[in-house]
């Protein structure tokens, strides 16, 4: 047996509403939420006494993003929220996109901050975008 494929991403937040909000904003749904709790919530994860809210966002292509907000106990920040892109851990989700100006444009008023972008080629597009807790989105549109 092998991996047959990615199911989703978690992404521990603070701010579970303002996270929506810009994944929202960016073109994802949300297909749910709920409260996780108990002991084996606790036993499948290696923690005590968890009581969470979870919120699974979904891609236009039913890709999942998983954003949890850690009740008990506390969530652990390891470094400040705006971390270099080459810090050690996981950095950044990119997704494929159309019209990037306007979604760069859209997402920078509603609060992220664009911290650059390109051209590779004739091929692509780049950007990369810094949204709540520090989450680096990237940002991908395929030329021609």
């Amino acid at each position: 047996m092998s991996v047959k494929r990615m199911d989703n991403v978690l992404l521990v937040v603070d701010d579970l509403e303002v996270t929506k909000a810009f994944f929202l904003e960016l073109g994802l749904t949300l297909e749910g939420e709920a409260t996780v709790e108990g002991p084996e919530v606790g036993r499948l994860i290696g923690l005590n006494d968890v009581r969470a809210t979870i919120a699974m966002m979904r891609t236009p292509d039913g890709q999942g993003i998983e954003l949890d907000k850690f009740h008990t106990p506390d969530a652990v920040r390891l470094g400040p929220v705006d971390a270099p892109v080459n810090a050690l851990r996981y950095r950044r989700v990119m997704f494929a996109v159309d019209q990037i100006d306007a979604l760069i444009a859209r997402m920078v008023a509603h609060g992220a901050e664009l911290i650059g972008e390109m051209q590779y080629g004739d091929t692509y597009r780049l950007a990369y975008i810094r949204g709540p807790e520090g989450i680096i989105v990237g940002l991908a549109e395929q030329l021609g």
